[in-house]
């Protein structure tokens, strides 16, 4: 699996964590940065490198990192196709991609651990849409169209 990933300043600790986790796990992991302390680069700025690999087909799945997580999320959801949830403990890693089919999540450097945030995304790497809830397949199904007729009619 491809996996786009970038930080803020706030972000960089954990995102250095994450990349190395994910790059021991085999991923095929594209790094936009920052790539060290003295180089920062806003929120507003970084989010925007991930939402456009996903666009392109550069990759699969993306991660987010800044202070907590929100300002990436924020920016993220303003991308065409761009499906970003917040998510600081386990049970929202997971069910950002089982009920929302989260193609990027977020994580706030101020809030979490190096161990957890891989733990978090490891949850959400392994989940799929409506795995675990298969008893609700089809109203989060339909749920997720009606999502995406909201992006259609407000994306243009």
């Amino acid at each position: 699996m491809k996996i786009a990933i970038a930080s803020d300043l706030s972000g960089f600790p954990l995102k250095e964590a994450i990349v190395k986790h994910l790059r021991e796990n085999k991923y095929d992991v594209t790094d936009f940065g920052i790539p060290n302390e003295n180089e920062s680069l806003p929120y507003y700025i970084q989010a925007p490198k991930v939402a456009k690999a996903i666009q392109k087909g550069e990759a699969e799945r993306g991660i987010l990192i800044c202070g907590t997580g929100q300002g990436m999320a924020i920016v993220a959801n303003k991308h065409k196709g761009i499906y970003a949830c917040v998510a600081n403990d386990l049970f929202a890693g997971e069910r950002g991609k089982i009920v929302n089919d989260a193609n990027v999540i977020t994580l706030g450097g101020w809030i979490t651990a190096p161990f957890l945030g891989c733990e978090i995304v490891d949850a959400w790497l392994a989940m799929s849409f409506c795995q675990k809830m298969e008893f609700k397949r089809e109203w989060l199904t339909s749920a997720y169209h009606e999502v995406q007729k909201l992006e259609d009619a407000n994306f243009k």
